[in-house]
């Protein structure tokens, strides 16, 4: 495998330039270890924040995104121990944090703007807190968070009495709020989003009587999980999810397991290169994000989950993949739902199928870090691979076995995701692949790139 090394740092921080990645002969083995979830780090510090006590975090993504959240509720005025890196993910920019909760109306009216940078999560969640403190509050974010669409979450807040303001009537970024004394309300939700769930949760901790939120399909279930852990007075039951105020939350301690959307791309990459086995170990197998190990399995890929364990909740299993002969398959809305997040990955395993891949029901993707259908329709094209984008989705020419176009740049828009498929499909391309602002990898995978040049051998 080549790796542009000049652009790389010898540590876990990237240094900024291209970074250029080419065919890898050997294949990726050996055991690894992903990065901390991060949907589980994100609401570790939002619950631990609002808590009773203290709440430690046993291996945190300090991913971008995260530390919007975190610094959002240190500028609220919560204290937040960090230390050193933990054994496991010492490679993966994660650390142990000592939150010392303030209890539920205890956070600080910030003096300033809160700026969540490019975290949706981040934006999403906090206003559905928020709506609820008895304070004012600004969320404003990065060029490409300010296009993204808010009206998802701010209309249903409304309707509990939220008061919310912001570009386009609240459609968009910055939003101030000023806090109120909401209702509760039963809310079904028109598209399935774990983000405005969650917020609507939050904010149904806060209100008076008792909050109902029905999906139209099952979506991750880690704020429903922690909420239980904290001690909260909710009940899942199917689609539907109850919630009601309650006078405290009680701080505990949370251990994120490996996030499956990292380990994803290292599963594809394994898959696609000669002579790979691949170990990645304490790999979050919620039932809620399992679509990936599902697809890949359909594709043909060979993937042994290894005896299931815990981590405050959320189940964990070591996943095993080799190199594999993928077939192209037809991926619907329902199967693509728990594998959202990692549609280009999806796409990339499909360009090194035999035969046709389509994939439906991916219309949400065009409204996150940048157009990742037309990002990825862009990418595949670039490298050679034949495909069509449709309204949610794309179809995709597998190349199988052969090697595909190299010596090409591939711009990542600053999506962390893009980025990353893009190094992966260069573990087969004869001239290699370059990618511009690979370090919006930080944003989910901090030390991405040294994890990729150590599970290859070089």
């Amino acid at each position: 495998m080549n790796i542009n090394t000049t652009m790389i740092a010898t540590t876990t921080k990237e240094t900024k330039g291209p970074v250029t990645i080419g065919k890898a002969t050997k294949g990726l083995s050996g055991a690894t270890v992903a990065p901390p979830d991060k949907s589980v780090s994100h609401r570790a510090v939002i619950l631990g924040s609002i808590a009773e006590g203290a709440t430690k975090v046993e291996g945190f993504l300090e991913g971008t995104d995260n530390m919007s959240t975190l610094n959002a509720f240190k500028q609220m005025g919560v204290a937040i121990d960090r230390s050193g890196s933990t054994a496991l993910t010492s490679t993966t920019m994660a650390s142990r944090l000592m939150i010392h909760g303030v209890g539920a109306l205890g956070l600080s009216e910030p003096e300033d703007i809160i700026n969540a940078n490019n975290s949706g999560t981040t934006t999403r969640l906090l206003t559905g807190l928020l709506s609820a403190q008895p304070f004012f509050s600004v969320i404003t974010g990065d060029a490409s968070l300010r296009r993204r669409p808010m009206r998802r979450v701010v209309d249903p807040l409304r309707l509990m009495g939220a008061r919310i303001t912001g570009r386009m009537d609240g459609g968009l970024l910055p939003l101030s709020i000023e806090g109120q004394r909401l209702k509760g309300i039963e809310y079904k939700m028109p598209i399935a989003s774990a983000q405005v769930k969650s917020a609507l949760l939050l904010a149904g901790l806060y209100a008076e009587g008792e909050t109902i939120v029905e999906e139209p399909a099952k979506t991750r279930d880690h704020a429903e999980r922690m909420l239980m852990a904290f001690g909260a007075d909710i009940k899942v039951d199917g689609l539907r999810v109850r919630i009601t105020s309650k006078n405290k939350l009680n701080g505990c301690e949370v251990n994120p397991p490996g996030d499956i959307s990292s380990a994803a791309f290292f599963m594809v990459g394994a898959m696609i290169t000669p002579r790979s086995d691949l170990l990645t170990m304490f790999v979050g197998i919620n039932p809620t994000r399992t679509g990936i190990i599902q697809i890949l399995k359909k594709m043909g890929g060979v993937v042994i989950v290894g005896k299931e364990d815990d981590f405050t909740g959320e189940p964990v299993a070591g996943i095993r993949v080799k190199t594999s002969s993928l077939r192209g398959v037809d991926i619907n809305a329902a199967e693509l739902l728990p594998a959202i997040d990692e549609f280009p990955i999806i796409c990339i395993a499909a360009a090194f199928a035999e035969g046709t891949t389509r994939i439906r029901g991916a219309g949400e993707l065009r409204v996150k870090e940048s157009d990742r259908i037309k990002a990825m329709g862009n990418l595949l094209t670039t490298i050679g691979i034949s495909n069509k984008e449709t309204d949610d989705g794309i179809v995709v020419e597998g190349a199988g076995s052969k090697t595909i176009k190299g010596g090409v740049v591939i711009d990542s828009l600053g999506d962390h995701r893009i980025a990353m498929s893009a190094a992966i499909a260069g573990l087969r391309a004869e001239n290699g692949i370059t990618i511009l602002d690979p370090e919006c990898a930080n944003v989910s995978f901090p030390g991405f790139y040294e994890q990729l040049r150590k599970i290859s051998g070089r």
